[in-house]
Protein backbone atom coordinates (compact mmCIF):
# COMPACT_ATOMS: atom_id res chain seq x y z
CA UNK A 1 0.00 0.00 0.00
CA UNK A 2 3.11 2.18 0.62
CA UNK A 3 4.33 1.40 -2.46
CA UNK A 4 0.76 2.50 -4.28
CA UNK A 5 0.79 5.93 -2.69
CA UNK A 6 4.42 6.74 -3.44
CA UNK A 7 3.65 6.20 -7.37
CA UNK A 8 0.75 8.24 -7.12
CA UNK A 9 2.22 11.06 -5.01
CA UNK A 10 4.85 10.92 -7.77
CA UNK A 11 2.88 10.52 -10.95
CA UNK A 12 -0.12 13.20 -9.75
CA UNK A 13 2.12 16.48 -10.59
CA UNK A 14 3.76 14.78 -13.61
CA UNK A 15 -0.30 14.44 -14.64
CA UNK A 16 -0.38 18.08 -14.11
CA UNK A 17 1.91 19.20 -15.95
CA UNK A 18 1.29 16.94 -18.92
CA UNK A 19 -2.22 18.34 -19.17
CA UNK A 20 -2.39 21.21 -21.59
CA UNK A 21 -4.03 24.91 -21.28
CA UNK A 22 -6.92 25.72 -22.31
CA UNK A 23 -6.82 27.39 -25.53
CA UNK A 24 -7.23 30.96 -25.49
CA UNK A 25 -10.64 31.45 -27.63
CA UNK A 26 -9.86 32.87 -31.15
CA UNK A 27 -11.80 33.86 -33.86
CA UNK A 28 -13.95 31.37 -35.99
CA UNK A 29 -13.94 32.51 -39.40
CA UNK A 30 -16.72 30.46 -40.53
CA UNK A 31 -18.83 31.71 -37.91
CA UNK A 32 -17.93 35.28 -38.70
CA UNK A 33 -18.38 35.17 -42.48
CA UNK A 34 -22.29 33.99 -41.61
CA UNK A 35 -22.85 36.63 -39.28
CA UNK A 36 -21.46 39.31 -41.62
CA UNK A 37 -23.90 38.00 -43.94
CA UNK A 38 -26.65 37.34 -42.05
CA UNK A 39 -26.05 41.43 -40.75
CA UNK A 40 -26.43 42.33 -44.09
CA UNK A 41 -29.35 40.42 -45.14
CA UNK A 42 -31.20 41.87 -41.77
CA UNK A 43 -30.86 45.95 -42.88
CA UNK A 44 -32.42 44.88 -46.33
CA UNK A 45 -35.44 43.79 -44.52
CA UNK A 46 -35.48 47.57 -43.42
CA UNK A 47 -34.08 49.15 -46.71
CA UNK A 48 -35.32 48.34 -48.92
CA UNK A 49 -37.41 45.91 -48.33
CA UNK A 50 -39.52 47.38 -45.17
CA UNK A 51 -39.77 50.56 -47.05
CA UNK A 52 -41.01 49.52 -50.49
CA UNK A 53 -43.52 47.17 -48.36
CA UNK A 54 -45.18 49.85 -46.55
CA UNK A 55 -44.75 52.13 -49.37
CA UNK A 56 -46.78 50.30 -51.82
CA UNK A 57 -49.49 50.03 -49.07
CA UNK A 58 -49.96 53.84 -49.20
CA UNK A 59 -51.54 56.44 -51.24
CA UNK A 60 -49.81 58.03 -53.95
CA UNK A 61 -49.64 61.41 -52.18
CA UNK A 62 -47.72 59.58 -49.15
CA UNK A 63 -45.28 57.30 -50.83
CA UNK A 64 -42.42 59.25 -50.19
CA UNK A 65 -42.87 60.16 -46.66
CA UNK A 66 -43.36 56.62 -45.90
CA UNK A 67 -40.43 55.40 -47.66
CA UNK A 68 -38.23 58.49 -46.12
CA UNK A 69 -39.59 56.96 -42.45
CA UNK A 70 -37.74 53.40 -43.16
CA UNK A 71 -34.74 55.72 -44.60
CA UNK A 72 -34.24 58.13 -42.07
CA UNK A 73 -35.24 55.36 -39.14
CA UNK A 74 -32.44 53.52 -40.14
CA UNK A 75 -29.80 56.42 -40.05
CA UNK A 76 -31.03 57.75 -36.68
CA UNK A 77 -30.83 54.72 -35.20
CA UNK A 78 -27.81 53.37 -36.06
CA UNK A 79 -25.83 56.88 -34.38
CA UNK A 80 -27.92 55.79 -31.32
CA UNK A 81 -27.27 52.30 -31.28
CA UNK A 82 -23.51 53.04 -31.11
CA UNK A 83 -24.16 55.78 -28.95
CA UNK A 84 -26.00 54.57 -26.35
CA UNK A 85 -28.68 52.10 -27.22
CA UNK A 86 -25.74 48.42 -27.31
CA UNK A 87 -24.24 49.18 -24.00
CA UNK A 88 -27.68 49.72 -22.60
CA UNK A 89 -29.00 46.46 -24.19
CA UNK A 90 -26.00 44.18 -24.00
CA UNK A 91 -23.35 45.44 -21.31
CA UNK A 92 -23.52 44.68 -17.09
CA UNK A 93 -25.73 46.76 -15.81
CA UNK A 94 -24.66 45.64 -12.12
CA UNK A 95 -26.95 45.91 -9.61
CA UNK A 96 -29.32 46.74 -11.83
CA UNK A 97 -28.82 44.52 -14.16
CA UNK A 98 -31.84 42.04 -14.69
CA UNK A 99 -33.42 45.47 -16.03
CA UNK A 100 -31.07 47.48 -18.01
CA UNK A 101 -27.73 47.20 -19.20
CA UNK A 102 -25.00 49.98 -18.29
CA UNK A 103 -23.05 52.62 -19.29
CA UNK A 104 -19.47 51.04 -19.88
CA UNK A 105 -19.93 50.72 -23.84
CA UNK A 106 -21.04 53.93 -24.61
CA UNK A 107 -19.98 54.68 -28.01
CA UNK A 108 -18.44 51.34 -28.03
CA UNK A 109 -15.94 52.23 -25.72
CA UNK A 110 -13.23 49.62 -24.86
CA UNK A 111 -14.14 47.05 -27.90
CA UNK A 112 -11.64 46.32 -29.86
CA UNK A 113 -10.51 44.31 -33.29
CA UNK A 114 -9.59 41.79 -31.44
CA UNK A 115 -12.72 41.61 -28.90
CA UNK A 116 -14.91 38.69 -29.25
CA UNK A 117 -18.61 38.27 -28.25
CA UNK A 118 -18.95 35.16 -26.76
CA UNK A 119 -15.61 33.53 -26.54
CA UNK A 120 -15.73 29.57 -26.54
CA UNK A 121 -18.96 29.89 -28.00
CA UNK A 122 -19.92 31.96 -31.28
CA UNK A 123 -16.33 33.47 -31.50
CA UNK A 124 -17.37 36.52 -33.48
CA UNK A 125 -16.04 40.05 -33.54
CA UNK A 126 -18.27 41.79 -30.80
CA UNK A 127 -18.11 44.51 -33.58
CA UNK A 128 -20.16 42.03 -36.15
CA UNK A 129 -22.73 41.07 -32.90
CA UNK A 130 -23.09 44.71 -32.43
CA UNK A 131 -23.84 45.50 -35.74
CA UNK A 132 -26.40 42.45 -36.55
CA UNK A 133 -28.28 43.76 -32.99
CA UNK A 134 -28.01 46.93 -34.63
CA UNK A 135 -30.11 45.79 -37.67
CA UNK A 136 -32.67 44.52 -35.17
CA UNK A 137 -32.83 47.81 -33.41
CA UNK A 138 -33.69 49.41 -36.98
CA UNK A 139 -36.45 47.45 -38.05
CA UNK A 140 -38.47 47.42 -34.84
CA UNK A 141 -39.19 51.09 -34.79
CA UNK A 142 -39.83 51.23 -38.69
CA UNK A 143 -41.95 48.31 -38.22
CA UNK A 144 -43.98 50.87 -35.71
CA UNK A 145 -44.41 53.82 -38.87
CA UNK A 146 -47.23 50.93 -40.85
CA UNK A 147 -49.42 51.69 -37.80
CA UNK A 148 -49.54 55.57 -38.00
CA UNK A 149 -48.79 55.81 -41.61
CA UNK A 150 -50.17 58.54 -43.75
CA UNK A 151 -50.32 61.03 -40.38
CA UNK A 152 -47.38 61.53 -38.46
CA UNK A 153 -45.23 65.10 -38.65
CA UNK A 154 -41.75 63.73 -39.50
CA UNK A 155 -40.19 65.85 -36.67
CA UNK A 156 -42.76 64.20 -34.54
CA UNK A 157 -41.56 60.79 -35.70
CA UNK A 158 -38.14 61.45 -35.63
CA UNK A 159 -37.92 62.65 -31.07
CA UNK A 160 -40.17 59.90 -31.02
CA UNK A 161 -38.31 57.10 -32.53
CA UNK A 162 -35.20 58.27 -30.61
CA UNK A 163 -36.94 58.08 -27.29
CA UNK A 164 -38.59 54.80 -27.93
CA UNK A 165 -35.21 52.93 -28.71
CA UNK A 166 -33.87 53.80 -25.59
CA UNK A 167 -36.55 53.71 -23.44
CA UNK A 168 -38.40 51.11 -24.93
CA UNK A 169 -36.30 48.70 -27.14
CA UNK A 170 -33.14 48.42 -25.65
CA UNK A 171 -34.61 47.57 -22.17
CA UNK A 172 -36.47 44.88 -24.03
CA UNK A 173 -33.70 43.84 -25.95
CA UNK A 174 -31.76 43.59 -22.24
CA UNK A 175 -34.25 41.75 -20.33
CA UNK A 176 -34.72 38.77 -22.73
CA UNK A 177 -31.19 38.81 -24.51
CA UNK A 178 -28.89 40.87 -22.52
CA UNK A 179 -29.17 39.00 -19.21
CA UNK A 180 -32.62 40.43 -17.92
CA UNK A 181 -35.09 39.19 -16.31
CA UNK A 182 -37.26 37.53 -18.82
CA UNK A 183 -34.31 35.51 -20.29
CA UNK A 184 -33.39 34.25 -16.98
CA UNK A 185 -36.96 33.39 -16.19
CA UNK A 186 -36.61 30.86 -19.24
CA UNK A 187 -38.71 33.20 -21.54
CA UNK A 188 -37.39 31.79 -24.99
CA UNK A 189 -37.36 34.37 -27.82
CA UNK A 190 -34.69 33.03 -30.62
CA UNK A 191 -35.12 35.83 -33.12
CA UNK A 192 -37.37 38.30 -31.97
CA UNK A 193 -41.01 37.64 -30.70
CA UNK A 194 -41.13 39.46 -27.79
CA UNK A 195 -38.20 41.78 -27.94
CA UNK A 196 -39.18 42.70 -31.99
CA UNK A 197 -42.53 42.21 -33.03
CA UNK A 198 -44.42 42.30 -29.71
CA UNK A 199 -42.84 45.61 -28.60
CA UNK A 200 -43.79 47.39 -32.28
CA UNK A 201 -46.99 45.65 -32.63
CA UNK A 202 -48.18 46.61 -29.30
CA UNK A 203 -46.48 50.52 -29.96
CA UNK A 204 -48.11 51.03 -33.13
CA UNK A 205 -51.40 50.35 -31.94
CA UNK A 206 -50.96 52.80 -28.95
CA UNK A 207 -50.02 55.25 -31.73
CA UNK A 208 -53.10 54.36 -33.53
CA UNK A 209 -55.32 55.37 -30.58
CA UNK A 210 -53.40 57.96 -29.51
CA UNK A 211 -52.96 59.69 -33.17
CA UNK A 212 -56.78 58.99 -34.22
CA UNK A 213 -57.87 57.87 -37.37
CA UNK A 214 -56.95 59.22 -40.91
CA UNK A 215 -58.41 62.11 -42.51
CA UNK A 216 -61.51 60.46 -44.39
CA UNK A 217 -60.89 56.96 -42.88
CA UNK A 218 -63.80 55.01 -43.33
CA UNK A 219 -65.51 57.64 -46.87
CA UNK A 220 -62.23 57.90 -48.47
CA UNK A 221 -60.77 55.44 -50.60
CA UNK A 222 -57.55 54.43 -48.97
CA UNK A 223 -56.80 51.11 -51.47
CA UNK A 224 -52.64 50.87 -51.98
CA UNK A 225 -51.51 52.91 -54.75
CA UNK A 226 -48.90 50.33 -56.14
CA UNK A 227 -49.02 46.83 -54.88
CA UNK A 228 -45.64 45.81 -56.88
CA UNK A 229 -43.88 47.87 -54.62
CA UNK A 230 -45.46 45.89 -52.13
CA UNK A 231 -44.53 42.32 -53.63
CA UNK A 232 -41.21 42.96 -53.70
CA UNK A 233 -40.67 44.45 -50.57
CA UNK A 234 -42.25 41.31 -48.83
CA UNK A 235 -40.01 39.35 -51.00
CA UNK A 236 -37.17 41.34 -49.81
CA UNK A 237 -38.29 40.44 -46.32
CA UNK A 238 -39.12 37.15 -46.96
CA UNK A 239 -35.21 36.74 -48.02
CA UNK A 240 -33.42 38.53 -45.44
CA UNK A 241 -35.54 36.81 -42.76
CA UNK A 242 -32.77 33.94 -42.94
CA UNK A 243 -30.46 36.41 -41.69
CA UNK A 244 -32.71 37.73 -39.31
CA UNK A 245 -33.63 33.90 -37.79
CA UNK A 246 -30.40 31.71 -38.79
CA UNK A 247 -28.31 34.47 -38.16
CA UNK A 248 -29.59 34.29 -34.17
CA UNK A 249 -28.24 31.62 -33.80
CA UNK A 250 -24.71 33.16 -34.27
CA UNK A 251 -23.06 29.76 -35.88
CA UNK A 252 -22.92 28.33 -39.02
CA UNK A 253 -23.89 25.32 -37.43
CA UNK A 254 -27.45 22.66 -37.88
CA UNK A 255 -29.39 24.87 -35.77
CA UNK A 256 -29.18 27.90 -38.13
CA UNK A 257 -29.70 25.33 -40.60
CA UNK A 258 -32.85 24.23 -39.02
CA UNK A 259 -34.06 27.97 -38.08
CA UNK A 260 -33.75 28.91 -42.05
CA UNK A 261 -35.77 25.44 -42.53
CA UNK A 262 -38.77 26.69 -40.60
CA UNK A 263 -38.80 30.01 -41.50
CA UNK A 264 -39.11 28.82 -45.09
CA UNK A 265 -42.32 26.31 -44.23
CA UNK A 266 -43.81 28.78 -41.91
CA UNK A 267 -43.80 31.20 -44.33
CA UNK A 268 -45.38 29.50 -46.73
CA UNK A 269 -47.75 27.94 -44.87
CA UNK A 270 -49.09 31.31 -43.69
CA UNK A 271 -49.22 32.34 -46.96
CA UNK A 272 -50.75 29.65 -48.24
CA UNK A 273 -53.55 29.49 -45.07
CA UNK A 274 -53.94 33.38 -44.93
CA UNK A 275 -54.79 33.04 -49.11
CA UNK A 276 -57.31 30.53 -49.02
CA UNK A 277 -58.81 32.21 -45.52
CA UNK A 278 -59.60 35.16 -47.52
CA UNK A 279 -60.49 33.19 -50.73
CA UNK A 280 -63.61 31.95 -48.38
CA UNK A 281 -64.54 34.90 -46.90
CA UNK A 282 -64.04 37.52 -49.58
CA UNK A 283 -64.50 34.73 -52.27
CA UNK A 284 -61.02 36.10 -54.09
CA UNK A 285 -57.40 35.88 -53.22
CA UNK A 286 -55.43 39.10 -53.34
CA UNK A 287 -52.15 39.83 -53.89
CA UNK A 288 -52.21 42.05 -50.76
CA UNK A 289 -53.24 39.27 -48.84
CA UNK A 290 -50.99 36.49 -49.53
CA UNK A 291 -48.01 38.57 -49.09
CA UNK A 292 -49.36 40.03 -45.83
CA UNK A 293 -49.36 36.40 -44.79
CA UNK A 294 -46.29 35.55 -45.50
CA UNK A 295 -44.84 38.57 -43.19
CA UNK A 296 -47.74 37.23 -41.03
CA UNK A 297 -45.83 33.66 -40.68
CA UNK A 298 -42.32 35.07 -40.52
CA UNK A 299 -43.11 37.11 -37.67
CA UNK A 300 -44.73 34.06 -36.00
CA UNK A 301 -42.12 31.52 -36.73
CA UNK A 302 -39.11 34.19 -35.29
CA UNK A 303 -39.18 33.80 -31.79
CA UNK A 304 -39.65 29.98 -32.30
CA UNK A 305 -37.26 29.19 -35.69
CA UNK A 306 -34.36 28.09 -33.29
CA UNK A 307 -36.61 26.16 -30.92
CA UNK A 308 -39.41 23.62 -33.18
CA UNK A 309 -38.76 21.16 -35.84
CA UNK A 310 -40.23 21.64 -39.34
CA UNK A 311 -43.42 20.18 -38.53
CA UNK A 312 -43.98 22.54 -35.44
CA UNK A 313 -42.92 25.28 -38.03
CA UNK A 314 -45.44 24.16 -40.36
CA UNK A 315 -48.13 24.50 -37.81
CA UNK A 316 -47.61 28.20 -36.86
CA UNK A 317 -47.59 28.94 -40.54
CA UNK A 318 -51.14 27.82 -40.25
CA UNK A 319 -52.37 29.07 -37.30
CA UNK A 320 -50.82 32.32 -37.61
CA UNK A 321 -51.96 33.16 -41.44
CA UNK A 322 -55.65 32.04 -39.92
CA UNK A 323 -55.62 34.36 -36.90
CA UNK A 324 -53.49 37.33 -38.29
CA UNK A 325 -55.88 37.16 -41.00
CA UNK A 326 -58.98 37.67 -39.04
CA UNK A 327 -56.86 40.49 -36.68
CA UNK A 328 -56.07 42.57 -39.44
CA UNK A 329 -59.18 42.31 -41.69
CA UNK A 330 -62.27 41.53 -38.59
CA UNK A 331 -60.98 42.73 -34.98
CA UNK A 332 -59.55 46.22 -36.52
CA UNK A 333 -62.84 46.79 -38.85
CA UNK A 334 -64.67 45.44 -35.01
CA UNK A 335 -62.83 47.66 -32.77
CA UNK A 336 -62.84 50.93 -34.81
CA UNK A 337 -58.79 51.76 -34.85
CA UNK A 338 -57.01 52.87 -37.93
CA UNK A 339 -53.80 50.64 -37.88
CA UNK A 340 -53.35 51.86 -41.57
CA UNK A 341 -50.99 48.93 -42.69
CA UNK A 342 -51.28 45.96 -40.08
CA UNK A 343 -48.25 46.78 -38.07
CA UNK A 344 -50.14 45.65 -34.74
CA UNK A 345 -52.67 43.15 -36.67
CA UNK A 346 -49.71 41.04 -37.99
CA UNK A 347 -46.60 42.23 -36.08
CA UNK A 348 -48.11 42.27 -33.13
CA UNK A 349 -50.94 39.23 -32.99
CA UNK A 350 -48.47 37.07 -35.13
CA UNK A 351 -45.66 37.90 -32.31
CA UNK A 352 -48.04 36.78 -29.61
CA UNK A 353 -48.96 33.35 -31.44
CA UNK A 354 -45.71 32.65 -32.26
CA UNK A 355 -44.62 33.25 -28.42
CA UNK A 356 -46.89 30.99 -27.58
CA UNK A 357 -46.51 28.70 -29.87
CA UNK A 358 -43.17 28.30 -29.09
CA UNK A 359 -43.93 27.32 -25.67
CA UNK A 360 -46.06 24.57 -26.66
CA UNK A 361 -44.10 23.08 -29.51
CA UNK A 362 -40.64 23.64 -28.46
CA UNK A 363 -38.75 20.73 -29.74
CA UNK A 364 -35.63 19.36 -27.16
CA UNK A 365 -34.20 17.55 -30.38
CA UNK A 366 -33.91 20.76 -32.17
CA UNK A 367 -32.60 22.54 -29.43
CA UNK A 368 -31.98 21.59 -25.41
CA UNK A 369 -32.92 24.70 -24.31
CA UNK A 370 -36.71 23.50 -25.48
CA UNK A 371 -36.77 20.88 -22.67
CA UNK A 372 -38.03 23.79 -20.47
CA UNK A 373 -40.31 25.62 -22.27
CA UNK A 374 -44.06 26.59 -21.16
CA UNK A 375 -46.56 28.29 -22.31
CA UNK A 376 -46.66 29.55 -18.77
CA UNK A 377 -43.19 31.12 -18.86
CA UNK A 378 -44.41 32.81 -22.29
CA UNK A 379 -47.24 34.35 -21.15
CA UNK A 380 -45.00 35.84 -18.53
CA UNK A 381 -42.82 37.45 -21.18
CA UNK A 382 -45.33 38.77 -23.45
CA UNK A 383 -47.74 40.24 -20.16
CA UNK A 384 -44.55 41.98 -19.44
CA UNK A 385 -43.71 42.95 -22.82
CA UNK A 386 -47.26 44.59 -23.99
CA UNK A 387 -47.10 46.06 -20.14
CA UNK A 388 -43.85 48.43 -20.46
CA UNK A 389 -44.13 49.07 -24.11
CA UNK A 390 -47.94 50.26 -23.67
CA UNK A 391 -47.09 52.31 -20.65
CA UNK A 392 -44.03 53.74 -21.75
CA UNK A 393 -44.72 54.24 -25.38
CA UNK A 394 -48.06 56.20 -24.68
CA UNK A 395 -45.75 58.53 -22.18
CA UNK A 396 -43.13 59.19 -25.35
CA UNK A 397 -46.41 60.35 -27.54
CA UNK A 398 -47.42 62.65 -25.25
CA UNK A 399 -44.20 64.13 -24.51
CA UNK A 400 -43.81 64.84 -28.43
CA UNK A 401 -46.91 66.31 -28.69
CA UNK A 402 -45.90 68.73 -26.32
CA UNK A 403 -42.81 69.44 -27.89
CA UNK A 404 -43.95 69.61 -31.21
CA UNK A 405 -47.19 68.28 -32.08
CA UNK A 406 -47.84 64.81 -33.41
CA UNK A 407 -49.99 65.17 -36.25
CA UNK A 408 -49.81 67.99 -39.74
CA UNK A 409 -52.98 70.11 -39.95
CA UNK A 410 -55.53 69.03 -41.70
CA UNK A 411 -55.13 70.38 -45.05
CA UNK A 412 -51.33 69.28 -45.21
CA UNK A 413 -52.65 65.74 -44.33
CA UNK A 414 -55.06 66.12 -47.24
CA UNK A 415 -52.72 67.24 -49.42
CA UNK A 416 -50.71 64.34 -48.59
CA UNK A 417 -47.07 64.00 -46.21
CA UNK A 418 -45.01 64.10 -49.51
CA UNK A 419 -44.99 67.29 -50.23
CA UNK A 420 -46.39 69.35 -47.44
CA UNK A 421 -43.56 67.19 -44.59
CA UNK A 422 -40.40 67.11 -47.71
CA UNK A 423 -41.57 69.38 -50.47
CA UNK A 424 -41.45 66.78 -53.19
CA UNK A 425 -44.42 64.41 -55.17
CA UNK A 426 -44.02 61.46 -57.42
CA UNK A 427 -45.11 62.51 -60.69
Amino acid sequence: MSTVAAIAQEAAPAATAAAPAAPAPALDTGNTAWMLTSTALVLMMTIPGLALFYGGMVRKKNVLATIMQSFAITCLVTVLWFMFGYSLAFSDGGATNAYLGGFSKFFHHGITVSTLWAPGVANIPEFVFSMFQMTFAIITPALIAGAFAERMKFSALLIFMGLWLVFVYAPIAHWVWGGGFLGSAGVLDFAGGTVVHINAGVAGLVCALVLGKREGYGTTNMAPHNLVYSVIGASLLWVGWFGFNAGSELAADGLAGAAMMNTQVATAAAALAWMFAEWIVAKKPSVLGIISGAVAGLVAVTPASGFVNPTGAFIIGIIAGVVCYLSAVKLKHAFGYDDSLDAFGVHGVGGIVGALLTGALADPAINALGKDASVAKQLYGIAFTILWTAIATFVILYIVKALVGLRPSTQEEVEGLDVTQHGEVVP
